[in-house]
């Protein structure tokens, strides 16, 4: 079990940050990459076709502007890839959204949000724990703390109402 978290650029670091500690946080084992489906085209068309063979069960990758890395990998494996478009540049990332979504049909990326790199290694643990009965439990535990939280957070917002006397009754 392993999962391959690529950037097309070091300046993608910052969001893909996000994706790392997830998965570190779940305890999956993961590689980073710096790889340009522009400027290494030969070097990325052979990381996605050896992926499999190497271990990798999903792939996250990363790229802002024209963001043709996701589609490039998925072109290149059988594997699950999850695109996590960067923003930035003059459209704040709205490009590397449709550059990364709009795939041709037979050709897949699960795409996230505009520097969605945290769901992206949610979504990859997600896959993970279809065979992997150790991280499904994780992510019950993990949905099961978001709620408490949700609701600690609605407990304090009723005491705040209540302390400046706007409380509902």
């Amino acid at each position: 079990m392993k999962v391959a978290v690529l950037m097309g650029s070091d300046s993608d670091w910052e969001v893909m940050r996000e994706a790392v500690t997830t998965l570190k946080e779940f305890g999956v084992p993961f590689e980073v990459e710096v790889i340009s489906a522009h400027r290494t085209p030969r070097r990325a068309a052979e990381f996605a076709s050896k992926a499999k063979g190497r271990g990798f069960e999903v792939i996250i990758a990363g790229a802002g502007r024209a963001a043709h890395l996701a589609g490039f990998m998925a072109a290149h494996t059988t594997l699950p890839v999850i695109g996590v478009p960067i923003g930035g540049g003059a459209l704040g990332g709205v490009d590397a959204l449709y550059s990364t979504v709009q795939m041709p049909p037979g050709v897949p990326v699960a795409t996230v949000s505009i520097n969605g790199a945290r769901n992206a290694a949610l979504l990859a643990v997600e896959i993970l724990a279809l065979k992997h009965e150790e991280l499904s439990r994780k992510l019950d535990l993990h949905r099961e703390e978001m709620a408490r939280k949700v609701a600690q957070r609605s407990d304090r917002i009723r005491s705040k109402l209540s302390e400046e006397g706007l409380s509902g009754g």
